[in-house]
């Protein structure tokens, strides 16, 4: 069964190339943007890390990993082998394969420490260097979160309380950061744009405001990166959150335009190993939810394709997983999320639906093909939306 998925997908890949031209970057009125963990590369800042010695990133955890019960679904193998994120050959067919499907924009996760971009090849080298990019849209999730030794998956101990890299940053530092995402990114033709102002989203305001030194400090550096956008010639900056964390006061203060989520596991635990279903529906109840407490402007669904952190642990550490997570249960949560987005879509707003993700192998929610559903979740997304 296996064997013939696989050829199958492989002939459809093979195809991708030549039918997206005609198939154009969107069918639909939605746009569908699935975040980008940028891991799968041969960043040189590993090596301060001390992990992946084979060169080849975070794939190292994904081949790595061992089944942990009867049934368990590990190794999970990509149908296109371990490709460099940071290969714009490798992305050309990526964006091939996400627009002829309805995947029409790229969330890529982006990192700083220490002074200093962290894994920003994926974006830089291999998304903007693919001959194709201008087929979709993109735009920059700040990961402002620490760094402990989550990724490191021959440590039991992940010493959660004892960062190695520290994500809060001064002033000085995000008007260095800001200076970056204006001078590299938002003048492009294909980066995101609401009501005409390039999309910045941030993780963890928490964590934003505690590196400013407050939220008062924390919403005059936010007025300062909107007027240096308008100077631009941006119009400004549309802010978006995280909603992790997140509460009416920072939105507020800060005036955050939008929030959406990252991954359902934020409000819906996967504590006792839940059935998908049952998880995504926790979810979803966070939409309601969050329109009523935090009281933004504008609030975009999510969907997420799945939850298992066991290849970033050793043998004897069994994480909770979410079960059962499959193409069609998948294809369910996206039919209520489109719903929700019909009925709550604001005037003038994108019918924006974020994805958990494109390619979080580690944590099991991914919709690149592999070798047991081949383009399943991606086939999922295409009867949905186009």
């Amino acid at each position: 069964m296996v064997r013939k998925v696989k050829n199958m997908c492989v002939l459809c890949a093979a195809g991708l190339s030549m039918l997206a031209p005609l198939m154009g970057a969107d069918a639909s009125d939605y746009d569908i943007a699935a975040y980008v963990w940028p891991a799968y590369q041969p960043e040189p800042r590993w090596k301060e890390l001390g992990i992946f010695d084979a060169g080849k990133g975070e794939w190292q955890s994904v081949w790595e990993a061992r089944p942990k019960w009867e049934g368990h679904e590990q190794p999970r193998k990509p149908l296109w082998g371990y490709e460099n994120e940071a290969d714009p050959k490798a992305v050309e067919k990526k964006i091939d394969a996400a627009v002829s499907h309805g995947v029409n924009t790229f969330i890529y996760d982006w990192y700083w420490y220490c002074g200093r971009p962290f894994l920003e090849d994926a974006l830089d080298k291999g998304f903007l260097g693919a001959p194709n990019n201008g087929k979709m849209k993109f735009f920059i999730m700040w990961a402002n979160h620490n760094v402990v030794k989550l990724w490191d998956n021959k440590a039991a101990d992940k010493e959660w309380n004892k960062p190695i890299w520290r994500a809060g940053v001064d002033a000085e530092e995000f008007r260095k950061i800001s200076r970056r995402w204006i001078e590299m990114y938002f003048s492009r033709p294909n980066y995101y744009r609401i009501g005409g102002k390039p999309v910045l989203m941030i993780y963890e305001m928490a964590t934003f405001i505690g590196g400013l030194g407050g939220i008062e400090n924390a919403a005059t550096a936010l007025d300062g990166f909107r007027a240096e956008c308008a100077k631009a010639g941006f119009g400004g900056a549309h802010i978006m959150a995280c909603d992790v964390g997140l509460n009416r006061d920072m939105v507020a203060k800060l005036g955050i335009d939008s929030a959406t989520i990252y991954n359902f596991v934020h409000w819906a635990k996967a504590r006792g190993n839940p059935d998908y279903s049952e998880w995504t529906r926790k979810g979803e109840a966070r939409f309601d939810a969050a329109k009523k407490e935090l009281g933004l402007k504008a609030y975009f669904a999510h969907a997420s394709v799945g939850w298992d952190t066991n290849p970033r642990f050793p043998a004897e550490v069994v994480m909770p997983t979410v079960m059962n997570s499959t193409p069609a249960k998948f294809k369910e949560s996206l039919k209520r999320v489109k719903d929700w987005t019909d009925k709550n879509a604001g005037p003038g707003l994108p019918k924006l639906i974020t994805i958990n993700s494109w390619n979080e192998w580690t944590e099991g929610s991914y919709l690149e093909p592999d070798e047991r559903w081949g383009f399943g979740c991606l086939e999922a997304i295409k009867e949905v939306f186009k």
